[in-house]
């Protein structure tokens, strides 16, 4: 099946070729980086993780949300996702490749992935975080590639795959709540030092997740004439407005907690982000657009769920995604590192190396999903034809 992924129309082809472009130049801005170090990123003492770990963060709760279309689907037999789930599995695959990706570059040079395969350390939460996160990506790419063989050859699945699936869906949990205990354990950092961050973690995944599913679906439609189904798309629709809901119901607490308190230390990295602190106000406006998108897409969901129309839903799905990257993939660790151990604002923004590195990244991610989706919509093509 694989050859079908190179096999397509002058729009497809010249589509993989533009990937190719970003990629190109994020390996460059690597290299550089490999050369120079990592003092060419806006890291520094006060602030050890950046824009790389960020997105490993919010790229971690796209993958976990595949096991919103695996858990109806194989638990309840919910057949109205029987043409997405493949889908869903699939991203879920490419979304844990950038997370590794962007974990790589964050070691700086290449060599040092070899401390963490040749030196173990179980005590240590990034050692689970990396058990749980390949594995993940082995889970998935077996159990979607082998289910689309059967499907294409027309026969019914091993019975070995039926475990792995069960297996999935709280491995999907799973990985997602050790990320939130990598930062948890950071007790000095107190945006981070609550028990509430791994169900934030997962409430935004169960939303980021399901709306880019959605807006791949559309745009399958539109550009290959791939059908999900009004039933699933109404269903996912649900799933994204109730998630962003308890999304916002998570921050209100966080808020009510900080400030009823009383406690500084809770409320200044709070006040940075969407106040501003001792002239520092980079975050804010991004942080009051991640709210504001993300109360109003709640009602957009609601009420396009009832229309034929898929442009309201799209409009909702993109800023519920882009809400939910604000949030993770931008604040989480400017908040975090806000105040720095000697009380004074630790500023942290990207550079533009940084920024293009991920970018390529991204553009490797969004090239691994297109040749993964051609195999499945050759599979369906030839399908419908016999």
């Amino acid at each position: 099946m694989l050859d079908r992924a190179f096999v397509g129309r002058s729009g497809y082809q010249l589509w993989v070729a533009g990937l190719l472009i970003p990629i190109g130049v994020g390996l460059a801005c690597y290299l550089d980086q490999c050369a120079r170090g990592l003092g060419i990123t806006g890291m520094s003492r006060d602030v050890i993780w950046g824009f790389y770990v960020a997105q490993f963060t919010f790229l971690v709760g796209v993958a976990a949300s595949a096991v919103m279309v695996v858990l109806p689907f194989y638990l309840h037999d919910c057949r109205e996702f029987g043409r997405i789930v493949i889908l869903g599995e699939f991203l879920a695959v490419t979304a844990v490749v950038m997370c590794v990706l962007h974990i790589f570059v964050d070691l700086g040079q290449p060599t040092r992935v070899l401390y963490v395969l040749l030196h173990p350390a179980p005590r240590s939460v990034m050692f689970w975080d990396m058990i749980v996160l390949n594995g993940y990506l082995l889970l998935n790419l077996v159990i979607g590639w082998t289910t689309l063989d059967c499907e294409r050859n027309a026969t019914k699945p091993p019975g070995w795959v039926k475990p792995l699936i069960y297996l999935s869906i709280p491995w999907a949990i799973a990985i997602h709540t050790v990320t939130a205990f990598l930062y948890c354990g950071l007790p000095g950092r107190h945006l981070w030092l609550t028990a509430l961050l791994a169900p934030r973690f997962l409430a935004t995944a169960f939303a980021a997740g399901p709306a880019l599913l959605i807006l791949l679906c559309l745009l399958l439609k539109k550009t290959a004439g791939f059908d999900a189904g009004g039933e699933a798309l109404r269903k996912l629709s649900i799933t994204i407005a109730y998630a962003m809901i308890v999304n916002l119901f998570f921050i209100l607490l966080e808020f009510f907690t900080a400030f009823y308190s009383g406690v500084p230390s809770h409320q200044r990295d709070l006040q940075y982000l969407f106040f501003g602190l001792e002239g520092h106000a980079r975050m804010v406006p991004w942080m009051w657009a991640s709210l504001a998108m993300a109360a109003a897409s709640i009602p957009i969901l609601l009420g396009s769920i009832r229309r034929r129309t898929h442009l309201p839903l799209a409009i909702a799905c993109g800023m519920v995604f882009l809400s939910t990257w604000m949030d993770k993939g931008l604040g989480l660790i400017a908040g975090g590192f806000a105040i720095s151990p000697m009380d004074a604002v630790a500023d942290y923004a990207p550079t533009p190396p940084e920024i293009l590195i991920s970018l390529g990244i991204y553009a490797a991610g969004a090239l691994l999903l297109t040749l993964l989706y051609k195999i499945v919509l050759s599979v369906r093509e030839e399908l419908d034809g016999r």
